[in-house]
């Protein structure tokens, strides 16, 4: 129990009264303890439980418990002295007065150690810690046997030769009451979870059949004179070993329970500590009581603090590695970062690259494409003024018709690859057979001489499919304009379908006209590519399809039969 839980359970108007009680009952009951324990031929204890209990109570409860402390103390006194002493009741009152103020100021002096020097109410954690302890004990103890001494002395019960000897006895039976009772307590007082495992569970059995085996063995006539007389060297290793498996309060718990019982021991005469006098029964047995108990509490702190470093280095590792990860995490993140800008310059080379490539062609055809009609526009002009025949004025008006008409065909699609790599890509509801009757329509006077084109739209479309309706009509306007243009003379048939599954457009669009040879299938989607003489296109009618479908991220193919068919086959998706 801790001061912090006791003001959980008790109303904090009681709780100064209810601390002191509690001091002074459990001070007073160890005190009982004390001298229940007693050798019959001395007058010195073999331990005094009370300064152990005493130093625990007063770091548990606090400073403010010291009263109780005085008043178990005063009462101990006057229990011990009360009919064991041939002085007046006024003489034991002020002598155990004077023994209980030298008790209460160890208590009181021990906690200023522990809060000052030590530093932390429980000093089993670290090596460190557990030995100030150790001198802390040493030397508080001091004050309560040097005034209880000095009072006996004062008042004439103690000579002058008896002085040194009782004080040094009295000394060492405080030591080794905290050494017994201050660590067992404030382990019982600390915070703690208790959880079975199989290991532990089997240590624990061997640990009891180890001690039933010697007990077995002690009753035994050889050896029985043995055991007893090293049995102080058997119980230390098992101590040691209890301080190095499991916690400083299961140790406690064993040492306090064998000390007691060799105590018992040796007052009912029997045990490995019995000598002829006494005095040095009580003395051997205090030096083995000091000896397990500090082995034990150093042993317990090497243990807690060698698991604290490892509970830290698990947590470090831990921390590490989620550091490790993270960073390593944040260089891939980096990395896959500069390879998509590797990527992405690369890529941008080589557009760079194409457009420059592009440029170049643009620049070459442009000037021999606008000036050629323009050229023969002029020629055309001045042929005209020449000639008076009516009949060939009309022949030069047709072919520069068909000059102009050609130059603005040019400007025309130069103008909408221009748009198509400008122009964001917009969303709306496209419905295939308006837009394709709008295209054929738009393309009715393209050509005023030859056979009409024989049409065949097939449109499976049931829902609304979103796509960019410019650059689709974009793609059907040059498709099937090169369909009309490169038809045949007799019976000319384009066929388009149109089929919208899986939020994808499939079009196909095949007529029967003059076809493509197959040496200029590859290349007819390249800039100013031209796969005949006839100077009817500019070239750039295919490759500003394939521009506008891979800007609609689409795919698209060209098949052909040289003089029979051409077939261009587009998937286009759905803006999502």
């Amino acid at each position: 129990m801790s001061s912090l839980n006791l003001k959980a359970r008790l109303p904090l108007t009681y709780l100064p009264d209810a601390k002191i009680l509690l001091a002074a009952v459990l001070y007073y009951l160890s005190a009982v303890l004390a001298h229940s324990l007693a050798f019959s031929a001395t007058s010195v204890l073999p331990a005094w439980p009370p300064s152990g209990v005493g130093f625990a109570l007063i770091i548990l409860l606090g400073r403010s418990s010291w009263p109780g402390i005085a008043i178990g103390a005063l009462l101990a006194n006057l229990m011990g002295y009360w009919n064991t002493l041939n002085l007046d009741q006024t003489t034991i009152i002020s002598l155990s007065s004077a023994i209980a103020l030298g008790l209460t100021l160890e208590s009181v002096t021990g906690y200023f150690f522990v809060k000052r020097w030590i530093k932390d109410d429980y000093p089993f954690k670290k090596t460190k810690d557990t030995f100030r302890f150790l001198f802390v004990a040493l030397l508080i103890t001091l004050i309560g046997s040097f005034t209880g001494t000095l009072t006996l002395y004062m008042n004439g019960i103690l000579t002058e030769e008896l002085f040194v000897e009782s004080g040094l006895r009295w000394w060492v039976g405080s030591v080794v009451g905290i050494l017994l009772f201050t660590p067992f307590i404030l382990s019982v007082a600390q915070k703690r979870t208790f959880s079975f495992t199989t290991n532990k569970g089997i240590e624990g059995g061997i640990f009891a059949v180890c001690i039933l085996g010697f007990s077995l063995l002690a009753r035994s006539g050889y050896f029985n004179g043995t055991l007893l007389s090293s049995l102080p060297y058997l119980v230390i290793p098992f101590l040691l070993w209890l301080a190095f498996r499991f916690d400083l309060l299961a140790a406690m718990a064993v040492v306090l329970a064998t000390s007691l019982l060799f105590i018992l021991f040796t007052i009912q005469g029997i045990g490995p500590f019995l000598q002829a006098q006494a005095n040095d029964s009580m003395l051997l047995l205090q030096i083995f009581i000091s000896v397990i108990s500090i082995s034990t509490l150093v042993v317990s702190a090497t243990v807690a603090e060698r698991s604290a470093a490892q509970a830290q280095l698990k947590v470090f590792n831990q921390n590490l590695e989620e550091i490790v990860q993270n960073r390593t995490k944040e260089l891939n993140e980096e990395i896959e970062t500069r390879k998509a800008a590797e990527d992405k310059l690369v890529n941008t080379n080589k557009e760079l690259s194409k457009r420059n490539t592009e440029l170049d062609n643009f620049v070459y055809s442009v000037s021999h494409d606008l000036r050629a009609p323009i050229a023969s526009v002029l020629g055309l002009i001045n042929l005209a003024k020449k000639d008076d025949d009516l009949q060939m004025k009309n022949v030069y008006l047709e072919k520069i018709n068909k000059s102009a008409v050609q130059q603005d065909n040019f400007i025309r699609e130069i103008l909408d690859q221009s748009r198509n790599s400008r122009l964001e890509l917009r969303k709306e509801e496209i419905q295939f057979e308006p837009l394709i009757q709008e295209t054929f329509d738009q393309l009715a006077f393209a050509t005023t001489t030859g056979t009409p084109v024989e049409k065949i739209i097939t449109v499976k479309q049931s829902n609304a499919f979103y796509n960019d309706r410019w650059r689709l009509k974009v793609i059907l306007n040059n498709v099937i304009s090169n369909a009309i243009r490169y038809r045949n003379g007799r019976d000319p048939v384009i066929k388009i379908n149109v089929d919208i599954q899986d939020h994808k457009a499939l079009l196909e669009i095949e007529d029967n006209g003059r076809g493509i040879p197959a040496e200029h299938l590859e290349k007819v989607c390249q800039m100013f590519y031209r796969a005949t003489d006839d100077g009817a296109g500019s070239g750039l009618g295919l490759y500003i399809v394939k521009e506008v479908t891979e800007k609609l991220q689409g795919k698209i193919d060209i098949a052909s039969e040289d003089g029979k068919w051409t077939r261009v086959t587009l998937e286009i998706p759905e803006f999502q």
